[in-house]
């Protein structure tokens, strides 16, 4: 199984200076791409290579062909899930990125877990970094390493490197768990247990408030609270599916099963035509990472997660089916 290590770097001001060059011109290289695919319609990876590797190396010669072709990777997917998109009859526009985070693979970088250092291909040529590794990312430390994006954050250069980690060795059980999640009750099993806390939806609920009553007032001391508020519900947020996913998953034992709501597309279902609190809260409601964090856990406890529809997530009887189906 795969895990994220987010490493902090600590580049030299004029590393800092090249790292924010090769994200500029990484991040034209993208655009540069999704504009062709978007115009031309083409989702082709390679066709897309054909037509504009060497036009756009031509434009950024300082940028290392793999980062090329990286960028071309990215772009790919960007344009093919817009006209996927499109298709379906969404409304999208063309894909573009204010600053698309750079892709490093096993040709331009690699990691030096002892010396805590990072050798990496830069415009102006290849620099070794030092870095720094937060505690709860420790213990993945050492473990064959994958691909990385370089991500600038609040003036912060940080890598999230993929690295490989052996699978647990569980047995598979036919215990099952369902999970009705929610705002007011974030989340309960179908054991009749209440996981995480109501005490979240106030306190989102006052950081919101806080939030509009500074933009309304628009002085300079709101404005600069408000950057101080900047990240602080996301955090937040962030932190709470953290707890939330935990507790879920420690509910089912080693091996079991849990089933989880299918919640995909529920904005799009909801009938709330004016802005309502409760339709505010739905569209913030952060879901999808939430079931991403569960998946991750789930998988080192060596459990599988299932989603059904929304309707028979507390039926018990409903998710063995499930199970059964899917061992069939």
């Amino acid at each position: 199984m795969q895990r994220t290590i987010r490493i902090r770097l600590e580049p030299s001001p004029t590393q800092a200076t090249m790292l924010a060059e090769t994200s500029r011109q990484f991040t034209a290289v993208f655009n540069a791409v999704c504009a062709y695919g978007w115009q031309q319609s083409e989702k082709n990876g390679i066709e897309l290579h054909r037509a504009l590797y060497y036009p756009v190396k031509a434009d950024y010669p300082a940028l290392v062909s793999d980062l090329h072709v990286q960028a071309r990777v990215k772009a790919t997917e960007a344009v093919k899930s817009a006209l996927a998109l499109r298709r379906a009859g969404r409304k999208v526009s063309q894909p573009r990125s204010l600053a698309c985070p750079p892709r490093y693979n096993v040709h331009t970088y690699r990691v030096d877990w002892e010396s805590q250092t990072v050798r990496m291909s830069l415009v102006g040529g290849r620099q070794t970094i030092r870095f720094r590794i937060p505690s709860f990312s420790a213990k993945y430390a050492g473990y064959p390493t994958d691909t990385a994006d370089l991500v600038e954050r609040d003036g912060h250069w940080w890598l999230h490197i993929v690295v490989t980690v052996p699978a647990p060795q569980v047995e598979p059980t036919d215990q099952v768990v369902g999970v009705d999640l929610g705002i007011s009750r974030p989340a309960v099993t179908s054991s009749n247990r209440f996981l995480g806390k109501k005490a979240w939806k106030a306190i989102e609920g006052r950081l919101f408030h806080l939030k509009r009553a500074l933009q309304k007032k628009g002085t300079r001391s709101a404005k600069r609270h408000l950057k101080l508020l900047r990240h602080r519900q996301r955090r937040f947020r962030r932190d709470c599916d953290h707890i939330l996913s935990k507790q879920i998953v420690q509910a089912a034992p080693p091996g079991g099963t849990i089933v989880l709501e299918n919640l995909k597309d529920i904005r799009r279902r909801m009938k709330a035509k004016r802005r309502t609190k409760t339709k505010r809260r739905m569209h913030s409601w952060s879901f999808a990472q939430l079931k991403g964090f569960i998946r991750y856990k789930a998988e080192e406890r060596g459990c599988t997660v299932v989603a059904v529809d929304p309707r028979h997530v507390r039926r018990e009887v409903a998710a063995r089916i499930v199970l059964l189906s899917a061992l069939l």
